[in-house]
């Protein structure tokens, strides 16, 4: 068991404390510019770059059913040009990027740097952002879907043979991404990048060649064009279009959440360079091939801009970039998972590192055969791409919300912004983030409620646990216990002991000598009556920060001498990116002779302890169902020690202890 809250400050009458050097991991963008750019292609703008595959078609053959007339194009190619400029360019490349986190960026790092400033009553706000990580999930189960399924929907446009075998090779490719997770995807990912910059090529090339062919789209580029259509839309229809626009901007939370993998700048070089300018070409070709009035074949209007001789080799080229943008998905979700374990938000899954040089490179096996089974089940339901759609888009919407509304806060508490110039600034996002909210709203029951399902599930996961581990620990802090002085005093009157190196996990910073031992010691002491000769208590605190730069672990000595051995307490710190290894901490400490342990860690033995969660007679149904659902997460949570690195190769001795919540 571990405490929820950050690190304490060592008092004044605290024994004598060692700060730790920096001993974190490496982390942070490295390589040059031109390489991290590059990576950024492949991995930031996956999921927007193959937005083109389906998001107009949307509009015109889809849902919304808009007529193609020359007003109408131009008017919906407006609205999907501006939504481009205004949410990804001005809201996330130019402002959210300068939110990060120690270097990082996303929902979790956002959850971070407010949870810092929660005195300032953002309680409501920092639940927000659980439920938007949620929404995450869900966003993380459809990608993939319709990503795949809208590539090899081309196949059908290149010829009517394939129509029917559309989505069994869907399945079959997506149980080849999702089966190779855990071999890690370090080659994978050095094609990414060159792949996706042939792709944004093609977008952009293919786009030219219908704009020169009809210049007059560019007429689009006037926002009262999208106006306009909106003026005489009607109400119904412009919700209709607002959710097909939004697809055009998913993947926008992506590009924030990668920022620690490559940096502010070469995210901001790929979109203005590369990604930018082809999605640009790209939307204004479609909008120039239908004033052409031209067919468009099967309903699909990306592939019908393909020349024929080219149609396979574009199938192909699009059927890897939908790969590496569900991979980037898929791999967004594991980081999700590992930061929300970290701060205490989500049982602690198996997480298995995949690379021993990147930290970051990691397969959550629970979160990876999830996110398939969703995927399998959303092809074989709606089996087009046009139908999952309608799902799609209710999720990412919600998160964009959610981080225009924590961006308000992050700009009047870090950045000194006067709070009419935050609030004027992201009240104008949160408006066409909220309008995109709604519009998605409408498509709840044509498979909306997938993605809020998903997040729903994922926010009682995370509120449950967290509730479950603060009233566990309360309970456990509440037993009656000796006092680390009456400890000291014990042992300095006692001639007789195991001769063994005993380490004890323990709930909370053992600092002074008035702080009570943890039930475990009592527990051991009621059953033995004997202590052994060298006891070290260590606590895992995880911080709200992503990465420890100092200050790794705290030493306290309350007692060490030759002949009654040694009392010490150790406070060992992680940041919510970090990989924890309590293990190797007590390794590097043991060899420096800071702690009384051999620096073999098969000759110790770590004392652990299960608590049997009990109810108090008369508990509501409410209280009831908590605890039901906690325990079952409790099943399915691996134990700390093992999560922290231990248990491998030390000797382990488990205690139940009894703890009575409510």
């Amino acid at each position: 068991m571990t405490n929820l809250a950050p690190a304490h400050e060592t008092p004044a009458a605290a024994a004598d404390t060692v700060h730790g050097a920096d001993t974190a991991q490496p982390h942070g963008p490295h390589g040059s510019i031109a390489a991290l750019t590059l990576g950024a292609l492949g991995v930031v703008f996956g999921d927007i770059g193959t937005s083109p595959l389906y998001a107009v078609n949307e509009i015109f053959f889809g849902h919304a059913q808009v007529a193609p007339t020359h007003d109408n194009v131009l008017g919906c190619i407006s609205l999907v040009l501006w939504a481009l400029i205004i949410v990804v360019t001005l809201k996330y490349v130019l402002f959210v990027l300068r939110a990060d986190n120690d270097g990082e960026g996303g929902v979790f790092a956002l959850y971070g740097l407010l949870h810092k400033k929660k005195s300032a009553g953002l309680g409501g706000l920092l639940f927000l952002l659980m439920l938007a990580a949620g929404l995450l999930f869900g966003d993380g189960t459809i990608t993939p879907a319709i990503s795949v399924l809208s590539a090899i929907e081309g196949l059908a446009v290149a010829t009517p043979a394939f129509e029917h075998a559309v989505v069994p090779i869907t399945v079959v490719v997506l149980t080849g991404l999702f089966a190779v997770q855990s071999r890690g995807t370090e080659k994978m990912g050095r094609v990414f990048g060159p792949v996706l910059l042939v792709w944004f090529m093609a977008l952009g090339a293919i786009g030219a060649r219908q704009v020169i062919a009809h210049p007059e789209i560019f007429a689009a580029m006037d926002p009262t064009r999208g106006l306009g259509f909106l003026r005489t839309a009607g109400l119904r229809t412009t919700l209709l279009v607002f959710g097909a626009v939004v697809l055009t901007v998913t993947g926008g939370e992506a590009l924030y959440a990668d920022l620690g993998h490559f940096g502010r700048r070469p995210i901001r070089l790929s979109w203005f360079l590369v990604v930018f300018p082809a999605l640009i070409l790209n939307y204004l070709g479609q909008g120039a091939y239908l004033l052409s009035g031209a067919p468009v074949v099967s309903g699909n209007l990306f592939f019908s801009l393909v020349p024929h001789a080219l149609l396979l080799p574009m199938v192909g080229l699009a059927t890897l970039a939908t790969i590496i943008a569900s991979q980037a998905l898929i791999s967004g979700a594991f980081s999700l998972a590992a930061q929300g374990i970290a701060l205490g938000l989500f049982p602690r899954m198996r997480i298995v590192n995949t690379h021993q040089a990147h930290a970051g490179q990691i397969y959550v096996p629970v979160i990876n055969w999830a996110l398939y089974a969703g995927c399998i089940v959303l092809v074989v339901s709606f089996r087009s791409s046009s139908a999952l759609a309608a799902a799609y888009g209710l999720a990412e919407s919600g998160v964009m919300f959610a981080t225009s509304l924590a961006m308000f806060y992050v700009a009047r508490l870090y950045w000194r912004w006067l709070g009419l110039a935050s609030f004027g600034l992201f009240a104008a996002f949160g408006v066409v983030d909220l309008g995109f909210l709604v519009a998605n709203s409408m498509k709840f029951f044509e498979g909306g409620f997938v993605p809020l399902v998903i997040g729903v599930v994922a926010f009682t996961v995370q509120i449950t646990w967290r509730w479950g581990r603060k009233a566990t620990f309360a309970a456990y802090s509440s037993h009656q216990t000796m006092t680390m002085k009456a400890l000291v005093a014990l042992k300095q009157g006692t001639t007789t002991f195991v001769e063994r190196n005993a380490v004890l996990m323990v709930p909370k910073p053992l600092r002074s000598e008035d702080d009570n031992t943890p039930a475990l010691l009592q527990l051991l002491w009621d059953r033995n009556g004997i202590l052994p000769r060298n006891l070290l208590f260590v606590e895992v605190v995880h911080t709200k920060t992503p990465w420890v730069h100092h200050d790794r672990y705290k030493v306290t000595s309350f007692q060490r001498d030759a002949e009654h051995g040694s009392v010490v307490s150790v406070e060992v710190r992680f940041g919510f990116m970090e990989v924890p290894n309590v293990e190797a901490v007590l390794e590097d400490l043991a060899r420096h002779h800071e702690i009384d342990l051999p620096a073999d860690p098969a000759s110790w033995i770590v004392h652990v302890s299960h608590e049997n969660v009990i109810l108090p007679e008369g508990a509501g149904f409410v209280l009831q169902l908590r605890l039901r659902l906690f325990s079952v997460l409790r099943q399915l949570s691996q134990p700390a020690y093992y999560f922290y690195g231990l248990g491998n190769e030390v000797k382990l001795s488990s205690e139940i202890v009894p703890v009575r919540i409510g």
